[in-house]
């Protein structure tokens, strides 16, 4: 029978819906073939982006040329500008602002077959350090107000290169889902003076509960959210309180790293070749440390299509629930 569920962080509520995953489809989904061109993230092609921000280069060799292991650089067709100052104006009853941000690009490896989910965790942690540093910097830049970090993986995930990269984006306004995310962690700490994620991570380690844990270890605990939206939605969070990814150091992305890694092999395992997206969720720019919110990753991989209903009504329907996500997940060899 169909389930609603209530997400105890931003109050939205999900349906769950085992039955639609028996529904006939006269649709075929093809993959239409990419046209054969060379990739600009390849080495050897680094004159076909713009200038490299950061670089990760152990021999030594010089800006823009081959000899990295990670690369970060300005996106080519930016969706905000570094340049300007940020000006409010209104027309009527309309407000805007310049489209004053960045960003950027972080080519995770040289290597074009290889995802983030096949890289060594001490490359993976290379990847979190790089988005660290990058947060760090663009915080110190008063104009910007929150830095996203995303990853497409896979065509429909909305990746236009196969190269594994992932992407930041940096706004002059906190994103509508993480302020949701805000308020909705702060009502929750005004009224039982805990925070919900920690809450959340605790009740899944407890020995009677754990339905939706997928793994937890080195402080950090992989798990299926309680109202998730998407079929084997996963989340990672640490265990210990942190409202601010950007905050930690080598030995948290090590631990996190391999958490990651693990979590995305079994994600392969249980679901062939997945696209996904991936997106990090923290404090706003400049916060202290905020006893009400705290930093998590989610993996979303694109199984189900939003039609009608979930346009028109902002509801999600998920045919798979959490918990029989996590058992597979828990079950499948990384």
């Amino acid at each position: 029978m169909p389930e609603l569920r209530k997400d105890p962080v931003a109050g939205r509520w999900v349906i769950l819906s085992p039955e639609r995953a028996a529904r006939p489809y006269d649709f075929a989904s093809v993959a239409l073939p990419r046209a054969a061109q060379a990739c600009p993230f390849c080495p050897g092609s680094e004159a076909e982006t713009p200038p490299e921000i950061f670089a990760s280069r152990p021999d030594g060799s010089a800006p823009d040329t081959p000899g990295w292991t990670l690369r970060v650089v300005p996106n080519r067709f930016p969706a905000l500008a570094r340049e300007g100052e940020l000006e409010r104006s209104a027309e009527g009853l309309y407000d805007r602002m310049n489209g004053v941000g960045a960003h950027e690009v972080i080519i995770e490896s040289p290597d074009h077959a290889r995802g983030l989910a096949r890289l060594a965790p001490a490359e993976v942690a290379a990847v979190l350090s790089a988005c660290r540093r990058r947060m760090a910097e663009l915080h110190a830049d008063p104009r910007i107000r929150y830095v996203l970090i995303f990853k497409n993986h896979g065509a429909p995930a909305g990746a236009s290169l196969e190269h594994p990269h992932a992407q930041l984006i940096a706004t002059p306004i906190v994103p509508l889902q993480v302020q949701e995310e805000l308020d909705g962690a702060l009502r929750y700490f005004e009224i039982e003076e805990r925070c919900v994620f920690c809450d959340i991570a605790a009740q899944e380690l407890e020995p009677a509960g754990g339905r939706r844990l997928v793994l937890a270890r080195d402080g950090y605990v992989a798990l299926a959210p309680y109202a998730s939206r998407f079929p084997y939605e996963t989340w990672i969070l640490p265990v210990a309180h942190a409202s601010a990814f950007e905050r930690g150091d080598a030995a948290q992305d090590a631990a996190l790293a391999g958490v990651l890694s693990e979590t995305l092999r079994r994600l392969e395992r249980v679901l062939p070749r997945p696209a996904y997206n991936f997106v990090l969720h923290t404090a706003p720019c400049r916060s202290p440390e905020l006893e009400h919110y705290h930093w998590h990753m989610e993996i979303l991989p694109r199984l189900a299509e939003f039609a009608g209903f979930e346009w028109g009504s902002g509801f999600y329907i998920n045919p798979t629930p959490p918990e029989e996500a996590a058992a597979a997940l828990r079950c499948a060899e990384p």
